[in-house]
């Protein structure tokens, strides 16, 4: 009977213990240091300072920089942003690290983002300090430093005819790049032409580094064209990036076009379509045919001097006429081709026989006409010629390449 009652009694012992954990004691053996101490709100404190107590009243605030810090290599054309996000911008200097020439930039309406306002400059290091305060009103203040394209992926350009410049209606336009172009795509995009005719052309590449523009037929007489270029900071390819934006107004005076025929010895100039002057000419002869098809006017010299052995001739060929100079020279090719007065041996052949090296020679009222009245961009068409026409690229030749060829990439 006492065991038993010895017993029962370490049952009721061990019942009350677990009556005291079911009311709470297992809280009181676990619970962790701060038990008892008085927390303060968050509420109470501008920012939150321990992890994981409540939901913060402060958003913790996230600041975005661009370029980065220690950036290489930026393309002055990108956009220099500093973003606070739950946060504002108190303030920014933007400054060339050796000059400390100032950019300026200005900040959003909600205080948020402070944007530069202007293009960088290539090969240049920058620097900007920007102090950004956060919703408990504590400040941040850093400084950071980016450098923008080197002068090795500096990338020009040259724009012919130049802005301002009165050309015929066969002078294409013709941009010709100091670097390669591989990204030709985003190039033309960056060209936009207009012309007051409302003319509609297509871009030819010869190369990676030139690339013309004209329309299906001749420019439309006494019309305007502008090329908008916006290549200032457009990646050409390979890191070269463009340095400029220009915008190129040409003029086109009236339609002038001088028709050679090579077989009959003469040569026709129609204005407008009209006709307008008819002249004698000698050409090329079976060994320097005159090249067929469109050739463009060039440029003109008073006198010219002519070399023989510039096209390849030697002292002892029957051909070799030495040096000689010649009048009212109008260039049609780089590669020597000419309208110009004929040599006073020449003169008694005009209108009868072909002797030239491929120049169309005329006595000197028709020379000095043609010097006077016809100039850059005016065609000439020789018909009728044993030749091929000049290479595209020696002069311009556009126009004697189909247009479905021409206009396809």
């Amino acid at each position: 009977m006492r065991k038993s009652h010895g017993k029962g009694w370490k049952i009721g012992l061990i019942a009350l213990v677990c009556l005291g954990v079911v009311g709470g004691g297992i809280g009181a053996a676990t619970a962790p240091t701060w038990a008892g101490s008085s927390i303060a709100s968050e509420s109470q404190s501008p920012a939150r300072t321990t992890e994981g107590l409540a939901a913060p009243v402060v958003q913790a605030m996230e600041l975005g920089v661009t370029p980065t810090d220690g950036a290489a290599q930026v393309n002055p054309a990108a956009p220099v942003v500093v973003k606070a996000t739950y946060g504002t911008i108190k303030s920014v200097a933007l400054t060339e690290a050796k000059s400390g020439t100032a950019v300026e930039g200005a900040t959003s309406a909600d205080g948020s983002t402070w944007t530069a306002g202007g293009a960088l400059k290539f090969d240049t290091a920058y620097q900007y300090e920007y102090t950004v305060v956060d919703g408990a009103g504590r400040e941040t203040h850093q400084a950071q430093t980016f450098t923008t394209v080197p002068a090795s992926h500096e990338a020009d350009a040259a724009v012919y005819p130049q802005n301002g410049q009165k050309v015929g209606v066969g002078q294409p336009l013709q941009i010709t790049f100091s670097e390669p172009v591989i990204n030709k795509e985003a190039v033309e995009k960056a060209l936009k032409i207009t012309t007051t005719a409302g003319q509609v052309g297509a871009f030819h590449w010869y190369s990676d580094t030139m690339v013309r523009y004209r329309p299906e037929g001749f420019w439309t007489a006494n019309s305007t064209i502008t090329m908008e270029m916006q290549l200032f900071g457009v990646d050409l390819g390979k890191g070269q990036i463009g340095n400029f934006n220009k915008t190129v107004t040409v003029r086109i005076g009236d339609k002038k076009v001088m028709v050679a025929d090579s077989a009959n010895h003469v040569a026709d100039v129609y204005v407008n379509d009209q006709p307008s002057q008819h002249f004698l000419v000698t050409m090329g002869d079976e060994r320097f045919p005159s090249a067929s098809g469109y050739l463009v006017l060039m440029d003109r010299q008073r006198t010219a001097h002519f070399v023989a052995a510039s096209i390849g001739l030697k002292p002892g060929d029957p051909a070799n006429y030495g040096e000689l100079d010649v009048n009212y020279a109008t260039r049609l090719t780089p590669s020597g081709e000419f309208i110009h007065q004929a040599t006073d041996s020449a003169v008694a052949y005009i209108g009868q026989l072909n002797l030239s090296h491929g120049c169309i020679g005329m006595d000197e009222a028709g020379a000095s006409w043609v010097f006077n009245n016809m100039g850059v961009g005016d065609l000439v068409q020789v018909i009728n010629s044993v030749s091929e026409s000049a290479a595209p690229t020696d002069g311009y030749g556009d126009w004697n390449i189909p247009w479905a060829q021409y206009a396809s990439r």
